[in-house]
C-alpha cells in the first residue's frame, strides 16, 4: 500500500466518509458560534474576563457530569443520543440567534445557553465519541482519529475565516443561525450511513451504578490513570498558547496584533501537518507519545528565549504538529486498550481531563505572564511537562514490568 493510501485509510469506509464530511461543516459552524460569542459578550460587557467566564460556563459540566454523559453513552443506542444532542445544541444556536437579533443587553442569557450547551456536550459528547469509533474498524480507529484532527483543523480554520467575513454584515445573529443549521448535516449524514458496516461495540447490561464503575474502572487502571495525568499537565501548561502567545507579541517580541495573527496561522499550520503525520503512522504506540510529549515540551522551554517573531514561530509549527500527535495517541491508546463496554466513560474521562486543562491552564499560564513574564511562563511549562513526561515513561515502564511478572510476583507488588 502506498503512503498516500495508508494516510487516508480510514476514508475507505462509505460511514466514515460521511461522518468526516458532515464534522467538517459542524465544526466550522461551532468555530464560527465561538468567534460570535466572544464578540457578543465583549460588546455587551467590555470585559474579557466577561468572555472567559462564558467559556468557563461551557467547560464546567463536563467536570461535573461528564462521567454520568460516559455511563449513558456505554448503555444507550449512540444513535439515537447522537440524533438527540444535536437537535439539542440546533435549538440552543437557534435561541443564540434570537438574542443576538433582539439586541438583548446583558450577558446572562449568553451565559444560560453556554451553560445549556456544556450540558449537552457532557451527557451527549461520550456518545459522540463513541458513535465515531463505530463507522470504522478497530485497526482503522488511530487513523480516523488522525484524519479527524485534520478535519478539525480545516473546519477552525475555515468558521473563523468566514466569521471574520460574516460578522460585520449579519452580525452575530447571523453566525449562530448558520451554527444552528449545521447540526443538520450531522443527522443527515447519520441517516444515510449503512446499518450493515457499523461496527458496534459491546454495551453495559446493568445501568445502575455505572457512573461510579467508570470512576472506580479509571481509578484502579494506572495506565490509564498515569496517560490521563499526562494529558491534564501537557494540555494545561503546555497545550495553552493562545495564552502564550498573545503575551510573547505584545511583549518581549513587541509584534502586536499582526504578529499573534501571523503566530495563530502557523499554529494552526503545524495542527493540519500534525494531523497527516499522525494519520500516516502505522500505529500510534505509548513509545511514540513520550517521545513526542518529551520533544514538545523541550520545544515550548527554548522557545522561550527566541529572540524574534521568526524564529518564535517556528518553534511554534513542530510544538503545534507535536500535540495533534500526543493528543491523538492518548485517545486511542485510552480507547482500543479499554474495555469496549467502558468505551463511553473513558471517553469521558479523556473529556474531563480536557476541561480540567482548559480551566487550569489559561488562568496559571496567565498569572505566571503577568508576574515573571512570558518568557519564563513558557521555560517554566516546558520544564514542567518535560518532568511529568519523564515520570509518566518510569510509571509506564513500572507497569508494564509488573504485568510481565510471574502470578506470585504480581501478588506480591499489589500486597506491598
Amino acid at each position: 500500500m502506498s503512503l498516500t493510501a495508508s494516510t487516508f485509510r480510514a476514508l475507505r469506509h462509505h460511514n466514515y466518509r460521511l461522518w468526516a464530511g458532515a464534522d467538517l461543516v459542524s465544526v466550522t459552524g461551532t468555530w464560527m458560534q465561538v468567534l460570535g460569542v466572544n464578540w457578543l459578550v465583549l460588546t455587551i460587557t467590555g470585559s474579557a474576563t466577561s468572555v472567559g467566564l462564558s467559556l468557563v460556563m461551557q467547560a464546567l459540566p463536563t467536570l461535573v457530569l461528564g462521567m454520568w454523559g460516559g455511563a449513558l453513552a456505554d448503555r444507550l443506542p449512540t444513535r439515537p443520543v447522537v440524533v438527540v444532542s444535536q437537535l439539542a445544541q440546533a435549538a440552543l444556536a437557534a435561541a443564540l440567534a434570537v438574542i443576538a437579533l433582539t439586541g438583548v443587553q446583558s450577558p446572562l442569557p449568553i451565559y444560560a445557553v453556554a451553560l445549556g450547551g456544556g450540558v449537552v456536550s457532557a451527557l451527549g459528547g461520550p456518545a459522540l465519541g463513541r458513535f465515531g469509533a463505530e463507522v470504522v474498524p478497530p485497526d482503522d480507529l488511530p487513523n480516523a482519529m488522525a484524519l479527524g484532527s485534520i478535519v478539525n483543523s480545516a473546519g477552525r480554520i475555515l468558521g473563523m475565516s468566514l466569521a471574520g467575513m460574516m460578522l460585520p454584515l449579519t452580525g452575530g445573529g447571523g453566525l449562530f443561525a448558520v451554527n444552528a443549521v449545521t447540526f443538520f448535516a450531522v443527522i443527515a449524514a447519520v441517516a444515510c450511513m449503512r446499518s450493515s458496516e457499523f461496527h458496534e461495540l459491546a454495551a453495559e447490561e446493568h445501568g445502575r451504578g455505572s457512573a461510579l464503575a467508570g470512576l472506580r474502572h479509571v481509578l484502579r487502571t494506572p495506565w490509564l490513570l498515569t496517560l490521563l495525568a499526562l494529558s491534564v499537565v501537557l494540555g494545561s501548561l503546555g497545550r495553552n498558547y493562545q495564552v502564550t502567545m498573545a503575551a510573547m507579541s505584545a511583549g518581549p517580541l513587541d509584534a502586536g496584533a499582526g504578529g499573534y495573527g501571523l503566530l495563530s496561522a502557523v499554529f494552526a499550520a503545524g495542527t493540519v501537518v500534525g494531523g497527516f503525520v499522525t494519520a500516516s503512522r502505522p500505529r500510534l504506540t505509548l513509545r511514540l507519545l513520550l517521545v513526542s510529549a518529551f520533544a514538545i515540551s523541550a520545544l515550548q522551554a527554548v522557545s522561550g528565549v527566541m529572540p524574534s517573531l521568526a524564529s518564535f514561530a517556528a518553534f511554534m509549527l513542530p510544538i503545534a504538529a507535536g500535540a495533534i500527535l500526543v493528543d491523538t495517541t492518548v485517545s486511542a491508546r485510552a480507547q482500543l486498550d479499554s474495555p469496549d463496554v467502558m468505551r463511553g466513560r473513558v471517553l469521558a474521562a479523556l473529556g474531563m481531563a480536557g476541561a480540567a486543562s482548559g480551566a487550569l491552564g489559561g488562568p496559571v499560564l496567565g498569572w505566571l505572564s503577568d508576574t515573571f513574564g512570558p518568557r519564563t511562563a513558557l521555560e517554566v511549562g516546558g520544564v514542567t511537562c518535560v518532568a511529568a513526561t519523564l515520570l509518566a515513561a518510569a510509571l509506564l515502564a513500572r507497569f508494564r514490568r509488573a504485568a510481565a511478572a510471574p502470578q506470585p510476583v504480581r501478588v506480591a507488588l499489589e500486597n506491598a
